[in-house]
């Protein structure tokens, strides 16, 4: 009797501790649309499919690769004669972001998602349901939650021909199921110190920046450079007062950024985002990208020269010499052109590095380097006096023209990657992409020491200080992409190296590997010796060498033979931030330390799409649906004992399986975890 009264007791305080800590969370509310309600046999439509998210959560898109990591929304429709799938499931305009975690660029949305499947219809009787699958996550809270949501469409009228045109009732024009949104509180004294900042604004301002800084390496070059004083002279000689030559000169510097945006609105009103978004992602188009800038490589090199037909040069020139404010438009309109040779590898290397979807992002750009390019001539128009602290044009100018050369040769390999990366060809994997990298950084590095020489380099016996300050740069960062080559991270270049799982290569994972054969392999330690195999070991892994299980009956079994407590690790392969916290925080000597030696482990992957036998499917009392694979049998565990759903989440249970202490979910304080374990040890020390 005292027993039973004890375990009812120790059930209570189980509920309220996880019915108040560990909610159950739903992230969005899904909605269903088609871009025809009325149509006939034979009609092709696309079926619509919209998601609004909660505050500071995202879901991953359909067009994401999943060997990356996250799962891509999917929807898989229930089949029958009524309809026919044209092509795949087409997101609108997601977003990009580059994820250290994944080593890779993964497409999501924010606020609000849409999804297209077109379907051609067959018949009358149409009938449209199925299952939409997702993951969402949050950057504020650091959890991801894998989601799942059946669906019927049934506000679509189908007619043949000979339809009778009787007045049908009026629709709604979207047909919506709504989902519970509940908004899990913090606990009391609990912060949350990792916050979301929007990936739009970020990139837009640093892409701001990085245009701003190729608007001023443009001013180095041969076709500008010697301009500036013949502009100040223009704008002297054609003024009657002084306050004349700077009212032109400020409408000259302002036509300068006016003609650049109109460059960058033109971009984007002949390509529009959509396509802007194809060409970002596509395989044949970052190709083609990887040439260009090839070729604008070749072009600083000297090879060859890029220039517009002289004689539309020709007119814009003498329209600038009408004098007055028209002048001085069409004077700053000929700067663009004259200039065009030297500045126009530069622009398009900012018109095509805004491929990101986004319509501002080639204005933005266009913005940043005309405000750069437009600075220095309208200053020196106002003080003329300062022409005479610029050093003279000489063959300085060219050798500003060959590094960024060097500078579009390596980042055109970022293109190239693309595409490798998109067909699978093997070509280009990381070491190879870093190794050419290396060679490009050696060889400017020579030639900014004068070793080597190129056409139009003017002859030079004495290198500069301003020379050998770039040149020790070079090498520098030819230093520090050496390790890459044996499988160090270079998360300083991440958004710019294929992802780490493509080397060949890495000394890192070799070493981990040994060191966990040894782990298993090595003298026996008694009947506490950890099993040599498994369930699911050939499929699943713990990181670190951390030798533990992936079925939760396996390891509370040897949990309770050992006496320890059992740390359960839920997770996801497409969870984010599980892969930051094994990377960030378990990697600790003194928080692996204590996962190796104080408990078991268990992993337990709500996201794994492994069918088990048959034989061990079941239906949850949750929500009445089979569960057949490993992730959705390891979900439903997490929902119906623990009350939570999002990941990670890690629970410490004594060997009667009750909770040792409150859960704890994302946390980066390497500190906050290992006191969590600790309270852990300590608590199960007293039962």
């Amino acid at each position: 009797m005292f027993k039973n009264v004890v375990v009812l007791i120790s059930l209570f305080f189980s509920v309220a501790l996880f019915g108040q800590f560990g909610q159950v969370r739903q992230t969005g509310t899904w909605s269903y649309d088609a871009s025809k309600k009325e149509v006939k046999v034979g009609d092709e439509i696309d079926i619509i499919f919209r998601v609004d998210l909660i505050d500071n959560w995202y879901i991953y898109s359909s067009d994401l690769d999943p060997e990356i990591g996250p799962t891509p929304t999917t929807v898989a429709f229930n089949e029958n004669e009524s309809f026919e799938l044209i092509g795949d499931l087409i997101p609108t305009d997601p977003k990009k972001k580059y994820e250290d975690v994944w080593g890779a660029e993964v497409t999501y949305f924010l606020v609000k998602g849409e999804f297209k499947q077109k379907i051609k219809v067959l018949n009358k009787a149409l009938n449209l349901s199925g299952l939409l699958e997702f993951q969402t996550c949050s950057d504020l809270t650091g959890q991801c939650i894998p989601g799942e949501k059946e669906f019927t469409i049934e506000f679509i009228i189908v007619s043949g021909e000979e339809a009778q045109k009787e007045a049908q009732p009026e629709l709604e024009s979207v047909q919506e199921e709504k989902v519970e949104v509940k908004k899990a509180e913090a606990p009391t004294g609990e912060s949350f110190d990792y916050l979301l900042v929007p990936e739009d604004d970020g990139s837009l301002w640093g892409f701001f920046i990085a245009a701003f800084v190729f608007g001023l390496a443009g001013l180095l070059t041969p076709c500008v450079f010697p301009m500036i004083p013949m502009t100040v002279a223009f704008f002297t000689n054609s003024s009657q007062s002084r306050s004349q030559a700077i009212t032109k000169a400020v409408i000259y510097g302002i036509s300068i950024i006016v003609i650049y945006i109109l460059i960058g609105l033109l971009f984007t009103s002949l390509f529009g985002v959509g396509i802007a978004n194809e060409l970002a992602t596509g395989a044949i188009p970052n190709i083609i990208f990887f040439l260009v800038f090839v070729l604008f490589a070749l072009s600083f090199f000297g090879l060859f020269e890029i220039v517009l037909p002289s004689g539309f040069v020709n007119r814009m020139d003498k329209k600038a010499n009408n004098g007055g404010f028209i002048g001085t438009f069409f004077m700053a309109f000929t700067l663009v052109l004259v200039s065009f040779s030297c500045t126009g590898p530069i622009v398009g290397t900012i018109l095509i590095e805004s491929f990101q979807g986004q319509v501002l992002k080639p204005v933005v750009g266009m913005l940043g380097f005309s405000i750069a390019f437009a600075i220095p001539f309208t200053l020196f128009a106002i003080f003329p006096g300062m022409l005479k602290e610029l050093p003279k044009s000489g063959g300085w100018l060219n050798s500003v023209k060959v590094v960024l050369g060097f500078i579009e040769l390596a980042l055109a390999f970022k293109f190239l990657s693309i595409a490798d990366q998109a067909y699978h060809w093997g070509l280009l994997d990381r070491d190879i992409y870093i190794a050419i990298w290396f060679v490009i950084a050696i060889l400017l590095g020579f030639y900014l020491l004068g070793k080597i020489k190129l056409p139009h380099d003017s002859p030079s016996e004495k290198t500069s200080v301003p020379r050998l300050i770039l040149a020790i740069i070079s090498f520098v960062f030819a230093i520090y992409l050496f390790p890459g080559l044996f499988g160090a991270p270079l998360k300083g270049l991440s958004g710019y190296l294929p992802p780490l799982s493509t080397h060949d290569f890495a000394m890192k994972e070799l070493m981990r590997d040994e060191i966990t054969k040894a782990q298993i392999t090595g003298p026996a330690q008694g009947k506490n010796q950890f099993p040599t195999k498994v369930k699911y070991d050939g499929i699943l892994h713990l990181p670190h060498g951390i030798q533990g299980f992936f079925d939760y009956e396996e390891a509370i079994a040897y949990a309770k033979k050992v006496k320890k407590p059992l740390f359960i690790d839920f997770t996801g392969h497409g969870c984010v931030n599980c892969r930051k916290m094994e990377e960030y925080v378990w990697s600790d000597p003194q928080v692996l330390k204590r996962l190796k030696e104080a408990y078991v482990v268990v992993a337990l992957y709500v996201d794994d799409k492994t069918t088990l036998p048959e034989t061990e499917w079941y239906t949850s009392e949750y929500d009445d649906k089979v569960k057949k694979t490993i992730g959705k049998q390891n979900f439903d565990f997490q929902i119906t004992q623990f009350n939570g759903n999002a990941q990670p989440y890690y629970v410490l249970l004594d060997n009667d399986e009750q909770p040792l202490i409150r859960p704890k979910s994302y946390d980066a304080e390497i500190t906050n975890f290992i006191q969590f374990l600790d309270k852990g040890v300590e608590e199960f020390s007293t039962r």
